[in-house]
């Protein structure tokens, strides 16, 4: 939530499609909010948005445009700092009621990206850079087998399996005659 509290418009390339992750935005013990750098080095990233997103967030710089390039991507109403516990209360909980959607926590989308980045076939050193983690232990929190991807997996490898015995099986062939060929496959079969 600092991260997406953070951003601001100089961070946020829409024809490049991409998010620049430098900094979050925390509120302050006692009132107050402060930029500080993400919770690691790894957490300066670039992101590339997906395209089902952009639309969405176009609107959003239109509907919502923040004076200046330093000007909050996300903010309150009235051009505030998006404060967690408020924005929890007030949009997020009515939003997903809203959508007839079960409680989840804003968190969960980070989860959910994640996991449709490792099912996309992004191997671990993307999707830790994509979630600006260092460690291997971090990032594989967010990857799960599921029966659809395991089905991929599965497919995809049958397809190379083929292609392989399609390959040795041409090899095998070479330097025999049509005959010796033909006589091969039927006592294989």
């Amino acid at each position: 939530m600092g991260e997406l509290a953070g951003l601001q418009r100089r961070d946020v390339d829409l024809e490049a499609r991409t998010i620049r992750v430098i900094r979050q935005l925390v509120e302050v013990r006692g009132g107050g909010f402060a930029f500080g750098p993400p919770k690691s080095e790894a957490g300066k990233r670039i992101v590339v948005v997906p395209d089902a997103v952009m639309p969405a967030l176009r609107q959003h710089t239109i509907a919502f445009p923040a004076p200046g390039d330093e000007g909050l991507v996300f903010t309150t109403p009235t051009g505030r700092p998006l404060p967690h516990s408020r924005f929890r209360s007030r949009v997020w909980l009515p939003a997903l009621r809203a959508a007839g959607l079960p409680l989840i926590h804003f968190h969960d989308l980070r989860h959910t990206g994640n996991q449709l980045a490792a099912d996309a076939g992004a191997g671990l050193r993307e999707l830790m850079d994509r979630m600006g983690h260092s460690t291997t232990r971090a990032a594989l929190i967010y990857q799960h087998a599921t029966d659809e991807r395991q089905r991929a997996v599965a497919d995809a490898v049958g397809t190379l399996a083929r292609a392989a015995m399609h390959k040795a099986a041409k090899r095998h062939d070479r330097g025999a005659s049509g005959t010796d060929v033909a006589r091969r496959r039927k006592k294989a079969l």
